[in-house]
């Protein structure tokens, strides 16, 4: 990886648009080891593989032998002190080890960062760990959410405002911001999909709940971790439609579409696939949301396609696990009894409730007649449908930001311009997993914002 020059850098930071910043990073090419700016903040997620699930010999845990897993995370931490990035966001943190929580706390603190750590539910043993350095952020509120449903997964919120001066700075610029570290459960079958789902749903929800209670004005969301699934997964299509962005593709300029955007990895799993899983996504205040129920809604019924559809030869999608009798239209029994055979309801933990039922049945029979025609069905769910209706929100979205960032008007909050991202190994953004790389089965990613005023529009 190379260093750009601390010109570079101040210029990358002072772009006034998203699309000319992506530009100028995608004409260089470059991919600083330590991302530090004038002006600048940075934010590093990375799952590092706690010693209770590394596996050394098929048999053996690394827990069991403290010189391996002692010189490993201190490697980690020599890594993640040398980044220097603002925040750091960690999973799989062994919490229940005293001698490794002291390590890390210890040496986060002395280089000027306050530390909060959050242990999974039913006494895992690992959990979240999440630091702020406090030259770029001041810590407003800290959350805690338990997900309550298979796996035990949990999530930190931090309400943080930033303390880096912008130029031209108003006297009226609210600069807080959402911070968010999780770790969703692994997809051990294709029914673990929908619980992701739910998972990153109850998140949303937590955060419009938190920001609703304390009257918070629009502020930047940043999520941060491992949400083992990929871009082609129903999570990454949801989180978009929402109005998040990727910020490492942002910063690489791949597209939801691009092939070259699938090609980068951040995770060799336990079955030896590489694959990339580890995501920071922002989502700007000047962003059109939909509301988030319908979001949902929709990625539902395209993990329920992703299961459960067939394409017959005339092209129409058509749910092969509905018992019609040979009709072209189901009933709500019909439906909901289906979900409940295939696994997405009745289940005591994470399943679809029956007012999500009820939510999904509303949103495909639109004339509430009690009966739904197959083919309308069909459409509701088409993933094609889906995927160009995220293209279209983009496509507004970008015509709004620019709009706004040329409109003399008063600033009220912060947003964020993507200046840079880069994996760590440099290899696996190329799609390989080195032999060398010891520091965990994740690779470390870490992006560079560069703060701007957002106005009123």
């Amino acid at each position: 990886m190379v260093s750009d020059s601390e010109n570079d850098k101040s210029s990358l930071c002072t772009c006034e648009s998203m699309g000319e910043l992506n530009q100028e990073f995608c004409e260089q090419g470059q991919h600083p080891d330590s991302l530090e700016s004038f002006g600048c903040v940075s934010c590093t997620t990375f799952n590092i593989l706690a010693p209770i699930y590394k596996r050394l010999n098929g048999e053996n845990c690394e827990s069991e032998c403290r010189e391996l897993w002692l010189s490993r995370n201190q490697s980690i931490l020599d890594r993640l002190l040398d980044v220097k990035s603002s925040i750091i966001c960690l999973q799989e943190f062994w919490v229940r080890n005293e001698e490794l929580v002291r390590m890390y706390e210890n040496g986060l603190k002395d280089a000027g960062y306050v530390t909060y750590r959050l242990a999974r539910t039913n006494n895992r043993g690992d959990g979240l760990l999440t630091a702020v350095h406090q030259n770029n952020f001041r810590v407003l509120n800290y959350r805690e959410c338990q997900f309550n449903d298979i796996g035990d997964r949990v999530a930190q919120l931090l309400h943080v405002e930033l303390l880096v001066s912008l130029q031209n700075e108003s006297a009226d610029i609210v600069k807080g911001a959402i911070v968010v570290n999780t770790h969703l459960i692994f997809p051990h079958d294709s029914s673990y999909c929908f619980l992701r789902l739910k998972q990153v749903y109850k998140i949303l929800q937590y955060i419009e709940s938190y920001c609703h209670e304390n009257h918070l004005p629009p502020v930047p969301i940043i999520l941060c971790g491992d949400w083992n699934g990929s871009k082609k997964g129903n999570v990454y299509k949801f989180l978009r439609s929402q109005g998040f962005i990727s910020s490492y593709d942002t910063a690489h300029c791949y597209t939801d579409n691009d092939e070259n955007s699938f090609k980068w990895v951040s995770h060799r799993n336990h079955r030896g696939d590489i694959c990339g899983v580890d995501f920071i996504w922002l989502l700007n205040p000047n962003k059109g949301r939909k509301p988030l129920k319908e979001s949902f809604i929709e990625a539902v019924l395209g993990n329920i396609h992703n299961l459960l559809v067939k394409v017959p030869t005339e092209g129409v999608y058509s749910p092969h696990f509905l018992e019609t009798d040979g009709s072209s239209y189901i009933t709500y029994s019909q439906f909901s009894r289906a979900l409940t055979e295939v696994g997405l309801s009745g289940h005591p933990q994470g399943g679809l409730s029956n007012e999500d039922i009820k939510d999904l049945w509303e949103h495909i029979d639109t004339n509430g007649d009690g009966v739904i025609n197959l083919l309308h069905f069909a459409r509701a769910w088409n993933p094609w449908t889906f995927l160009q209706q995220i293209k279209e929100d983009s496509e507004e979205n970008e015509t709004r930001i620019k709009q706004m960032l040329n409109k003399p008007t008063s600033a009220t909050s912060i947003g964020f311009n993507v200046s840079k991202a880069a994996l760590f190994p440099p290899e696996v953004e190329s799609g390989m997993w080195p032999d060398y790389y010891f520091l965990s089965d994740h690779a470390l990613l870490t992006v560079e914002f560069s703060p701007l005023q957002l106005h009123n529009s």
